[in-house]
């Protein structure tokens, strides 16, 4: 008997050791709610799909609106190729009057975003049983539930109470659990938790 419960002892110390080695490794999963992270109140970044409406002073010949191509830049009569995805509406606005600086003295420009997409680390990507998935411009203060009344909700086939979310949280990918059928379904506000730029929600299928 003492042989046995000493062997059992030893089996005990290996599965702890094991189960605390596996949860210090790889993407964790949590059953509680994603942290409380801060969220800067920096510029808003343009992204490729939005469209910039460009206003130079005195100048409506050059004034226009055009869109951000898929390569992040735009074109305009007298500025070919210049970048526009990752800046803000200030920055592209100065980057413009340096390059039209060639051809106009002292040009004075303003940019205004119009469109939102924004860029792509400041979307929040919504996949699975969404009612019509898809990726949204991120805006402040932006919660689960704004997310799921801009995809439509969930399908009859959502298994909503064990759909996550994929966060980069200090350089590492965490995914955690959310409640999507307490939140939509039964009004649980308990279930609603802040998003944040770069968010990738998974609603996955029910099995039955």
């Amino acid at each position: 008997m003492g042989k046995d419960k000493a062997n059992l002892i030893k089996h005990a110390a290996m599965a702890a050791a094991v189960a605390c080695t596996l949860a210090l490794s790889g993407c964790a999963t949590s059953t509680q709610a994603p942290p409380q992270t801060q969220v800067s109140n920096a510029d808003y970044l343009i992204g490729p799909g939005d469209t910039v409406n460009i206003m130079v002073w005195r100048n409506p010949e050059v004034s226009m609106a055009v869109p951000v191509r898929p390569d992040g830049k735009i074109t305009t009569p007298l500025v070919e190729d210049l970048q526009a995805a990752g800046k803000s509406s200030t920055e592209l606005a100065r980057d413009i009057e340096k390059a039209l600086a060639k051809f106009i003295q002292q040009p004075v420009v303003t940019v205004i975003v119009t469109n939102f997409v924004g860029n792509f680390s400041e979307q929040v990507r919504v996949v699975g049983q969404a009612a019509k998935p898809q990726a949204l411009p991120y805006r402040r203060d932006m919660t689960l539930m704004d997310v799921m009344i801009a995809v439509g909700g969930t399908t009859e086939f959502a298994a909503g109470n064990r759909a996550s979310l994929i966060r980069t949280v200090d350089g590492r990918q965490e995914k955690f659990n959310v409640r999507l059928d307490d939140l939509i379904k039964n009004g649980d506000i308990s279930a609603n938790t802040p998003m944040r730029p770069g968010d990738v929600l998974v609603i996955p299928e029910s099995f039955f």
